[in-house]
């Protein structure tokens, strides 16, 4: 089959040999034509504007060997192209083999309906592979989402990740992906230099909460209430930031900041009570004593009178006055000291309304040493409890101990169940320590799933034998969710505190006790060195 050539290439006519072939089996395709040697040559020559030859006096006899090397290649390069591809270049190279150029036709033919119809270059042809599909789509996932959600703050960077990630999806060719490379890079740069400003504006930030709450401090020398919320504010804000407990934190001390609004203005309200009574008190002697100086200005009166007197019943006159202001004056004498008596019972009354509401109020101000969900003490709490129970122990050279636990398994637990079921699994926890040890020994959340356990007067020995029995007791105590039972299982380091050894040497000890029991297989108690 022969083949006519035009008289004149076309404009844009690649001028690269290795594209002028691909441009050449492309035409074979898209006409029809069967690969022969022949066609082959035609189409090349046309392609790269070379005059045809003149006709030869006889047809060959023997194809052209370098176009059918030429085909042969191209088959081998198809067969090994990852994908759908590399069955059409193992049917073209049988083709070859057999010089079957009407079967190499028909392989040509469907993959240029299948895939060059496209207009696929033909070297990025064929299915990617599963694992570079996974990464595109997981690259394109990130940036569209994850990296725009978190520069939502910049919508200038928030919307070249999406654009990113949109251009991902659908890049093909070497040059395609070293552009998105270059912008990914930028891209990075960008977000890098705002994670440091806004790294750098949290520091200020903090730095100039922590120096008003220094000075607040500082001011409060009998507000104790005020103290203790002041505090749990400064160790939340000496970090690390963790949001449960931001949360935790905020909701506590808003439900202790309503309840000391109430008792503060209770407090006042009483006092402006025991003010007004004092004032009524002082107007009160007042008017004792008033009525004191008119008896004794009318006793002068009737002496005087009695003085003038000429008759026996002129003075008895005088006589039966002096019994009547007599008897006033007593009758006002035992009212006006009711009346004191139950000023003075008011005022007393008010006075121990007074000490039971700043008693309350102190209470409330405890509060805010306490973990808001399990009723143990916070982080504020232990460091009280330590320093008291340690300088005990230096005192009276007593042994004290300190448990470090952590539950096994809890991110696994909250995340198939839900925080609430996590929530509800750390309160189970601290209600069988504190059924189970003794009502002397103090627990305290730690951190996240951490808790902290003191137990004062206690050898090592019998720390860890309690904490062992605090296991069995959970294996007999089942949690329930939703009415289905779970174990809760605990790994522990138990340390002896060394005489005047600092609270963050003793927890670093039994905490590498601790994760000795969880590399060790969890649910163990280790002893520290």
């Amino acid at each position: 089959m022969s083949i006519s050539t035009p008289a004149a290439p076309a404009v844009n006519q690649p001028a690269n040999p290795a594209e002028i072939a691909r441009e050449a089996f492309r035409r074979l395709a898209t006409r029809r034509l069967a690969p022969t040697p022949d066609n082959y040559r035609a189409i090349y020559d046309e392609i790269a504007g070379i005059p045809p030859a003149p006709p030869a006096a006889e047809p060959a006899t023997a194809p052209d060997a370098g176009a059918i090397e030429v085909l042969a290649g191209f088959a081998r390069r198809m067969a090994e192209t990852p994908g759908e591809l590399s069955e059409y270049g193992r049917r073209m190279a049988r083709a070859v083999k057999l010089e079957d150029w009407t079967g190499y036709t028909q392989a040509l033919g469907q993959m240029s309906e299948r895939h060059l119809r496209r207009n696929t270059p033909v070297m990025a042809l064929g299915d990617e592979e599963p694992d570079t599909v996974l990464l595109r789509d997981m690259l394109a996932r990130t940036l569209s989402f994850a990296c725009a959600s978190l520069l939502s703050g910049d919508a200038e960077l928030s919307a070249e990740a999406e654009a990113l990630g949109a251009a991902v999806k659908i890049a093909v060719g070497e040059s395609e992906l070293q552009d998105i490379a270059a912008r990914l890079k930028q891209l990075c740069f960008q977000i890098e230099l705002r994670k440091d400003d806004g790294a750098e504006q949290q520091e200020l930030l903090l730095r100039l909460f922590r120096l008003l709450l220094d000075n607040i401090e500082g001011l409060l020398d009998d507000d104790n209430y005020m103290r203790g919320q002041v505090l749990v504010v400064q160790d939340l804000i000496k970090g690390p930031l963790d949001t449960r407990a931001l949360e935790d934190a905020t909701r506590g001390l808003k439900d202790v900041i309503i309840k000391q609004g109430h008792l503060k203005h209770g407090i006042d309200d009483v006092r402006g009570a025991m003010k007004n009574m004092m004032m009524t008190f002082i107007d009160r002697l007042g008017s004792a004593a008033a009525s004191t100086s008119d008896y004794h200005a009318r006793l002068g009166g009737f002496s005087e009178r009695i003085g003038r007197a000429t008759d026996v019943n002129e003075i008895n006159g005088v006589l039966d006055e002096v019994l009547r202001e007599m008897r006033s004056a007593q009758d006002e004498a035992l009212a006006s000291r009711d009346r004191m008596v139950g000023a003075h019972k008011e005022v007393q009354e008010a006075e121990q309304r007074i000490r039971e509401l700043e008693a309350e109020l102190q209470h409330m101000s405890e509060l805010v040493r306490e973990d808001q969900l399990t009723g143990s003490l916070n982080r504020r709490g232990l460091d009280d409890v330590f320093e008291r129970e340690s300088a005990r122990a230096d005192r009276r050279k007593t042994p004290l101990c300190v448990a470090l636990l952590d539950l096994d398994n809890f991110k696994r637990l909250n995340d198939t169940y839900g925080h609430m079921a996590g929530d509800a699994a750390l309160k189970h926890l601290v209600k069988v320590v504190r059924e189970t040890l003794r009502s002397m020994d103090v627990i305290a959340r730690f951190g996240g799933e951490e808790f902290l356990i003191l137990l004062p007067e206690t050898t090592v020995d019998a720390a860890a034998a309690a904490m062992v029995r605090v296991q069995r007791e959970l294996t007999k105590h089942f949690f329930l969710h939703d009415n289905e039972k779970m174990l809760i299982t605990f790994s522990c380091g138990v340390a002896l505190r060394t005489p005047n050894e600092e609270q963050a040497s003793l927890m670093e000890r039994a905490d590498k006790a601790m994760y000795q029991a969880k590399n060790s297989g969890k649910n163990r108690v280790v002893i520290a060195d």
